[in-house]
């Protein structure tokens, strides 16, 4: 068996038989850029698929796959943590490189999974774990070479942006949004991790990992969801010239530390990420040398992360003998700044008597903008740390104003 490569893939879920499907169609084109055969040794998976091209390959047998010796790259597509984070330890051990499309992995055990890739000389590679068919990684790891990355900022979860998108677009309210996404496959029947942010603080924690070099962990970075954003929020923050979307931000401060944060954010209609609609990601990427640079495309789906999945598998192919360089060290969070001293210029929405007069003499200078014949008013606030907000507003709400809402607003 020479000129081919023997891999395995651990799950056949969607991404998973996209990736084999990929992997079977596209072989003449793969053995081109590649000169050897990918060729699928087996496939791992509790059900079974007697249908499939390849059911023969098929096996509920971990075992079978972590003992031949032929099969060089294993694809981790099965999602979840456990016992996808063994597998793919044990593999790496093995001398087997890994390819894998799961963030929750990525996010939890990156740092450890890339020394010991490290340690055996096989790669560890996720271009697929951020932003779907999305090339980031790749690039994101090339740029940094010649660029000092300043920032990254990106809308990483299609299914809050989709819902967003229909609140912007069609003034649906967000629970009959959040409906039509699932009715149309884009949200889970259990939706939590997409719209409390959990998903799009994984990926800024990977990308944040990958900028600056430490291990940065979703529990240590301030999270918000969606859930608390209203019809109004949408509408006021047109008239302040805004689109709201859910924004996972990392930033490097003159001090050394990084400022990371996943929130909804009130975005500027110039910024290049305000058109980012529907179940569309973008990925922005500020470099000391290249300037503003916007990753585009669907960030989610079968086919698009299978090819980014697949992409993975040929360079894994290629560098059998070498490794990638991609790499991050552990960290303990202490290169993190605390959320209280994260600075934003703000939106609050509140109501009650006076709320402009009384918000100006706390904050200072502020952008406000009332209903006429209600006591409802919006304003935007200058930027401060996010501490010295939450005490201004306290202040507020001890002062009879009822304080519906706050949002940052994305110097983006």
């Amino acid at each position: 068996m020479n000129n081919m490569v023997s891999v395995a893939i651990l799950g056949h879920g969607v991404v998973g038989s996209g990736v084999a499907e990929i992997l079977l169609t596209h072989k003449q084109k793969l053995f081109a850029s590649l000169g050897e055969e990918i060729y699928i040794k087996k496939v791992l998976d509790l059900r079974e698929f007697p249908d499939s091209p390849i059911a023969e390959r098929f096996t509920k047998d971990f075992e079978e796959i972590i003992n031949d010796l032929e099969i060089r790259v294993v694809v981790e597509v099965m999602g979840g943590l456990h016992p996808s984070y063994e597998f793919v330890k044990r593999c790496l051990k093995a001398g087997k490189s890994v390819v894998t499309s799961n963030k929750e992995l990525v996010a939890a055990y990156g740092a450890e999974l890339l020394e010991i890739a490290r340690q055996e000389n096989v790669n560890f590679l996720f271009e697929a774990s951020v932003g779907g068919g999305i090339p980031i990684i790749r690039p994101m790891n090339q740029c940094l070479v010649a660029n000092i990355v300043n920032e990254v900022a990106g809308i990483l979860n299609g299914t809050t942006n989709f819902i967003l998108t229909k609140m912007i677009e069609d003034g649906m309210q967000f629970e009959d949004a959040l409906r039509l996404a699932q009715d149309l496959g884009f949200a889970e029947r259990n939706p939590a991790a997409d719209i409390e942010g959990h998903d799009a603080c994984r990926k800024i924690c990977i990308l944040a990992s990958l900028a600056f070099g430490k291990h940065v962990y979703p529990e240590m970075v301030h999270t918000e969801g969606i859930t608390r954003i209203t019809l109004e929020d949408v509408k006021y923050a047109e008239k302040f010239g805004c689109v709201i979307k859910l924004i996972g931000r990392v930033k490097k401060l003159p001090s050394g530390k990084i400022d990371i944060v996943t929130a909804p954010m009130l975005v500027p209609f110039k910024s290049q990420l305000a058109n980012i609609d529907n179940e569309f990601n973008g990925i922005m990427v500020r470099g000391d040398c290249t300037g503003d640079v916007v990753f585009y495309g669907k960030g989610a789906g079968k086919l698009p992360t299978a090819s980014a999945v697949v992409a993975d598998i040929v360079d894994c192919c290629m560098h059998l003998k070498q490794r990638r360089f991609l790499y991050w060290a552990d960290g303990k969070g202490d290169n993190i700044i605390s959320v209280s001293e994260s600075e934003f210029a703000m939106y609050v929405r509140a109501k009650g008597k006076n709320v402009a007069a009384k918000a100006e003499a706390l904050f200072g200078s502020i952008q406000s903008i009332s209903t006429p014949g209600s006591h409802r008013t919006a304003f935007t606030t200058e930027k401060m740390p996010y501490g010295q907000f939450i005490e201004k507003i306290n202040k507020l709400a001890a002062d009879d104003v009822e304080i519906l809402s706050t949002i940052r607003i994305g110097d983006l």
